[in-house]
Parts: C-alpha cells; structure tokens; sequence
C-alpha cells in the first residue's frame, strides 16, 4: 500500500444521466476536463500530533468545487467497511472553491483522543460537479476521495495471526485476525502447496486490504483438482506493511473438489 491510492480526480462524458461516482482509495486513471489531487494520501494523529492538514491541488485550469466529510471508519464480522457520522474528527473548511488551478490547505484534529484501542476515519473530499459540464450525451462524474485517518493509542499493540486455515470442495480459506490495537495492512497473500516431496506444486498471491484493529477478514483461493489431490500440505505467508504472519494446513484429498 505501501499500496496503489487514487491522486487525481477527473471526469469524462460517458451516458445520459447523472451519475456520481464513489471510490475508496482507489481508481482508475480517467482522462479529460478537469483534474486535482491530494497530499498527503493519510493522516496519521496522537497524543504528539493532535492536528494536520491535507493539500487538495486543483491542476486544471477549469472551475473546481470541493466538499469535505468525516466518517467513523470500522470493519464488521467479516472485515467490510462501514462508515457512520461522527463530530470526533474536526476539520475546517467544509468547501473549497477554485477558479482555476490552485491549492488550498484543509486542516483536520482529533477532538477526542485514542486511549486503550486505535481510532479510525476517513476524511471524504467530494467533487461537486458545477453546472454546464454535462451537455447532450455527456454526465459529470464526482469523484470522492477518502484520506484515512488514524488515532494512536497511548501504548501500541501490534499483534495478528492466521488462524483456523481449512480446504473444503478444492477451496482454501484464509482467515486472517487483527489481534492487537493498531491497523496494518496486508500487502500480499502467498500461498504454496507442496507435494509429499517436498515440492511447490501450486502458487497463488491474493490481495489484501487495511485489516482495522479486532477485525477479522477470510480469504479464498481455488485449487484445480487434478493438482489438489497431489498436495500434502499448504504453507501460508501474510505480508503486511509492519509485520509478517505464517500459517499451514496439513491437505487431503477429502479437502478436494469431486468430479
């Protein structure tokens, strides 16, 4: 992570009706009109840094409306993001207007600090599209751009664990538990499965996500069967961007898919 985050907000013609277009912390390069971006891409608060800002840069020379949000950000049962309202996170000013290219500072503090467990957010920072850019067949698409923000606790705890790997019809699955106080994100799911000799006869690296504090995500990989009937064990590495974890699952051919 660190991961690939969205820089530049642009907009494009593309169908007969308004649309707006909500991303996380990543997108895909979009060409034509207008352009901005923003630095830094997190924010990170404590007992040591109760403050911060963000720069948005408007690099077009076309008009540019900006407006900004904060949301309490938490993962449920199965490592989704959700979000809710909150006045924890204040930040100032709401909207930003540029006539053309330009930057301006958004300052952003916590109001209530972290004590025993990590707080999370994300400060929204929404295009709104101006009047006179969608004509005929074209729209206007507002981007929405989410900084994260994070609260230190007084003391860290970063801890994490692979727990309860298992292969049913030919299906791996990964659980992967946020055990101690603090974010870390998962840069990368390495998966081996090694015959009884001792050799690699299946690879496979899966994506990960931010992974919030008392969270737990799964992850699922599919072996062939023709290969899976070959594995006798299955060694597990989880990279994240502070510390590594490992797992392993002794594999049958009871574990595989039937055809």
């Amino acid at each position: 992570m660190n991961r690939c985050y969205p820089l530049h907000g642009r907009r494009i013609p593309i169908a007969r009706a308004s649309v707006l277009l909500l991303l996380g912390l990543f997108f895909p390069a979009i060409a034509r009109a207008g352009e901005w971006r923003v630095t830094p891409i997190r924010l990170d608060l404590g007992k040591d840094a109760k403050n911060s800002a963000v720069t948005v840069f408007n690099e077009s020379e076309e008009r540019l409306q900006v407006q900004m949000d904060a949301m309490e950000w938490t993962q449920d049962a199965e490592g989704k993001d959700r979000y809710k309202e909150t006045r924890d996170i204040l930040f100032f000013p709401r909207i930003m207007i540029f006539d053309r290219k330009g930057e301006k500072i958004l300052r952003a503090g916590i109001k209530i600090p972290a004590i025993e467990k990590e707080k999370t957010y994300r400060l929204f920072i929404e295009e709104i599209p101006g009047p006179g850019k969608a004509q005929g067949a074209n729209i206007a698409i507002a981007i929405r751009f989410g900084v994260p923000v994070f609260v230190l606790p007084l003391k860290e705890d970063l801890r994490g664990e692979v727990m309860g790997i298992g292969m049913s019809a030919g299906t791996l699955r990964v659980p992967v538990r946020n055990s101690g106080n603090v974010h870390f994100l998962i840069q990368g799911i390495r998966i081996h499965g090694k015959n009884l000799k001792g050799a690699v006869i299946f690879s496979k690296e899966l994506n990960g996500w931010y992974l919030l504090p008392g969270a737990s995500r799964s992850y699922t990989a599919d072996v062939p069967a023709d290969v899976c009937r070959e594995i006798a064990g299955i060694d597990v590495e989880v990279r994240t961007d502070r510390l590594v974890l490992n797992g392993n699952l002794v594999a049958d051919p009871s574990m595989c898919a039937t055809k």
